[in-house]
C-alpha cells in the first residue's frame, strides 16, 4: 500500500465513523404503549431506535417524520436508524395501535 492509498483509506474510514449513529434510544411497547413515550436526542446528529414489543401481537414502529417504518413481532426487537434532525419535535407510532401507541423524539441543539 502506498502512503497517498494508506491516506485515502485513513480518510474514508474517518468519514464512515463519523456518518455513524451515534446514540440508541430504547423505547418498549407493552399494553399498545411506547415506553418512553418522548424522548430528546442531540440536533444534527444520527441515531438509533430500537424498538423491543412485550404485546402479544405484532406491532408496526411508523413515523412520517422520521422516514422510518418497520414491523415488531410479539417479543421480537428491531432497530431503525434515524437523522440528522434539525432541532424540533417528531412523532412516531405504532401504526396498528396509532391512537394509543404513539410519542415524540425531541431534537435539540
Amino acid at each position: 500500500m502506498t502512503r497517498g492509498t494508506f491516506f485515502l483509506a485513513a480518510w474514508i474510514l474517518a468519514g464512515a465513523a463519523g456518518t455513524a449513529a451515534a446514540d440508541v434510544i430504547e423505547l418498549s411497547i407493552s399494553g399498545h404503549k411506547f415506553t418512553p413515550a418522548d424522548v430528546t436526542v442531540p440536533a444534527n446528529q444520527k441515531f438509533q431506535i430500537k424498538v423491543t414489543n412485550h404485546d402479544p401481537s405484532p406491532a408496526e414502529f411508523e413515523s412520517h417524520d422520521l422516514k422510518v417504518e418497520k414491523i415488531v413481532v410479539p417479543g421480537g426487537t428491531i432497530t431503525v436508524t434515524a437523522g440528522p434532525l434539525k432541532p424540533g419535535t417528531y412523532e412516531f407510532f405504532d401504526e396498528y395501535n396509532p391512537d394509543d401507541a404513539k410519542g415524540t423524539v425531541t431534537a435539540k441543539e
